[in-house]
């Protein structure tokens, strides 16, 4: 998959195969399991160096060095050298899944058993001594067809890890003292390999000034929103100074990247930037978001990152929402509420950020709650248009979070659900989300861990890839809703009775 400012993982099978084993059986199973993962639709280099002991290693370093590997799959044909195979994972240095095969016939018992099911315990045990995180998934002894499933899915959750590693987060301006709860302990962020640049709102203003009005890159961006929004451009003469302000960040984007090659913001985006800019961003934002740069609002550095992670999983533009109101039984009248219970049930909102391509409906607005703060609400909104507003897209979806906590230690959630085709009947870019057993969710861990407002949304269920690049990138803490038979942490039991 290739997607703009995301990494393409190139995959590379390094067969393993301990020196008692005949070495022709891991060559054998390896080829095999090379051309299921071609049948499957996976990209891969075989490496010709199979690893029997450590200068194997190097051979085959250098071999996927040179046809620039960022992410490999170290394959137990047999019972494998334990050794040699971690030690290939911790030189290599990036993203490494362990698989291994498993027998393919009885006939084939004497002459040609591989014990890999034996050798991944010792594998497993090596990974440990080495103080190394590998992928291993569930199921990691199969057959060709069967592993070739699961590299597929390595695939995606290697991208995601390789961005997180290779991405810098461009903020401008502080946090606002309201929103505390979207706080960023950097050294969290440093640990994962993220680079973070924090900017006074001011610099952001500079470059705005010093793009003229007439700046012959400005008329192509207006002629582009005003396709996108159609029957939506409520405000046309608007347009201008957005499309001034979506430069201002493309210029900022490209000259901030430094040594990283993917780049994503988290800024400000009030009360002191509509008066000096004389706009809302969120439409801006959309439009970013849209082409793979999510721009996090109020400065929510940890939200910009779980906006890219949910974009890296699945190639969909993603948003940032605020978990935000109940939903009123008097909306569900004869709803499908996919599995869902009332009390699961909420609204995720935020003013205006969402891309157009993932909304059912949407149009140019002002931002209501700015508007009681910063205009007379009786006369003609200004300084609070740019919104985009309307019903979020229905479908599937991932809502995710990846965050320091107040102990600057790494936590997260993970919650897949739908979300639903009701109209929400208020404003903002707003949808009702059903996430099975949510409302404990919400209380024992959003509530019980302290998790901020915002939460990143894939339009596209995604969990399981989050769930393992989160593990791989070394995140310990990671929260998923829970059946009604098992109690989390601190929960009273008579709840459920």
């Amino acid at each position: 998959m290739d997607l703009p400012n995301a990494p393409k993982v190139k995959l590379a099978i390094v067969g393993v195969s301990r020196d008692c084993f005949p070495i022709e059986l891991t060559r054998t199973r390896l080829g095999k399991l090379s051309d299921a993962c071609k049948a499957a639709g996976v990209d891969v280099y075989t490496c010709k160096t199979i690893i029997e002991s450590e200068n194997d290693v190097m051979a085959a370093l250098a071999e996927v060095g040179d046809v620039g590997a960022n992410a490999a799959v170290i394959y137990l044909g047999n019972f494998g050298p334990e050794g040699p195979a971690t030690i290939f994972a911790r030189r290599f240095g990036r993203p490494v899944m362990f698989c291994a095969a498993a027998e393919e016939s009885r006939s084939t018992l004497m002459g040609g058993r591989g014990d890999a099911y034996c050798g991944m315990l010792n594998a497993s045990y090596n990974i440990a001594l080495r103080n190394l995180i590998a992928y291993i998934p569930q199921m990691p002894v199969g057959l060709p067809d069967e592993l070739a499933k699961k590299i597929k899915h390595f695939e995606t959750v290697a991208r995601i890890v390789l961005g997180v590693m290779d991405v810098k987060i461009v903020s401008y301006g502080p946090r606002p003292q309201d929103f505390f709860a979207c706080n960023a302990p950097i050294k969290p962020l440093y640990n994962l390999g993220v680079e973070v640049m924090e900017n006074s709102e001011l610099e952001l203003l500079d470059i705005y000034n010093a793009i003229a009005e007439n700046d012959p890159e400005i008329a192509p961006i207006v002629k582009d929103m005003t396709a996108e929004l159609g029957k939506g451009n409520t405000y046309p003469d608007l347009l201008p100074k957005l499309a001034r302000f979506e430069l201002t960040l493309t210029r900022a984007f490209k000259a901030n990247l430094g040594s990283r090659q993917y780049g994503i913001f988290a800024n400000k985006c009030w009360p002191a930037f509509e008066g000096d800019f004389g706009f809302v961003p969120c439409y801006v934002n959309s439009r970013l978001a849209s082409r793979g740069i999510p721009v996090a609002c109020e400065v929510d550095i940890y939200g910009a990152l779980s906006e890219y992670m949910c974009y890296l999983a699945t190639g969909i533009a993603p948003t940032l929402l605020d978990i935000n109101n109940t939903v009123p039984v008097d909306m569900l009248a004869g709803a499908d509420l996919k599995g869902a219970s009332p009390v699961d049930l909420f609204m995720g909102f935020h003013c205006g950020n969402t891309p157009s391509c993932c909304m059912k409906n949407c149009a140019m607005n002002y931002q209501v709650i700015m508007n009681r703060l910063m205009e007379d609400p009786t006369k003609e909104p200004d300084i609070t248009r740019g919104t985009l507003e309307g019903q979020l897209k229905p479908g599937p979806t991932t809502f995710f979070r990846l965050q320091g906590n107040a102990e600057g230690e790494l936590v997260s959630y993970i919650a897949d659900g739908n979300i639903l085709d009701i109209d929400p009947m208020t404003f903002g870019g707003i949808g009702i989300f059903a996430i099975p057993g949510f409302a404990r969710f919400y209380r024992h861990v959003l509530i019980g861990k302290q998790f901020p407002h915002h939460g990143a949304v894939a339009f596209k269920t995604c969990g399981k890839a989050l769930y393992d690049a989160a593990a791989l990138l070394g995140v310990e803490d990671i929260n998923v809703p829970l059946p009604n038979t098992t109690l989390y942490s601190g929960e009273n039991p008579f709840e459920l009775t």
